[in-house]
């Protein structure tokens, strides 16, 4: 697909391209919004906000870097922006100051599919959800993620720590279910 093509023809009003460059990206950007959220209630309107920017600021993309990274980068605006504005997530997306737990350099031996290690970030609590993905698999970094957020880099650290400290436990916790499950299974 000519992406270069595609953007000048929505540009254009071109229907056709519009619901084209809707329906290239829309899988993928589904599953980034859900990510952030915690229904897929959430991530379809999250999904819908961030196209209607998409379509928005589409005059705005300037060709220099792959499109779906610069839709991307929308969707995750979009979704933090949405966790920002909607009360049932402001309550728990508190960040703070507070001790932190120690974490663990320890890496779990564990083979976990990807279906599975996204749905234990998803049990994270939104503060911790938001920052680990926005850190471990957007690629912020802690002073990028303070200015999205609007809290400390230090705030970031620390509320990344303790998610990354929370995961290792609850993967720890699934390694030894599983391979005591195996073990006491017989062929």
């Amino acid at each position: 697909m000519d992406h270069h093509q595609l953007v000048k023809d929505c540009l254009r009003g071109d229907g056709a391209a519009q619901k084209q460059l809707y329906e290239h990206f829309a899988g993928a950007m589904l599953g980034v919004c859900y990510r952030y959220t915690k229904s897929m209630v959430d991530a379809e309107d999250v999904l819908q906000e961030g196209f209607i920017m998409v379509f928005r600021n589409l005059h705005q993309f300037s060709f220099s870097g792959e499109l779906g990274g610069w839709v991307r980068r929308i969707m995750v605006n979009t979704a933090i922006n949405y966790l920002k504005k909607h009360s049932r997530y402001q309550t728990e997306l508190l960040f703070t100051e507070g001790t932190m737990h120690p974490v663990s350099d320890d890496d779990p031996e564990v083979s976990l599919n990807t279906k599975e290690l996204a749905e234990l970030i998803r049990q994270l609590p939104p503060g911790y959800q938001a920052i680990f993905n926005l850190h471990a698999i957007e690629g912020y970094s802690h002073v990028e993620i303070g200015k999205i957020l609007g809290i400390k880099e230090g705030t970031s650290r620390s509320q990344y720590a303790r998610a990354r400290s929370l995961l290792i436990s609850w993967i720890q916790k699934y390694s030894a279910a599983n391979k005591n499950a195996t073990t006491y299974a017989r062929p």
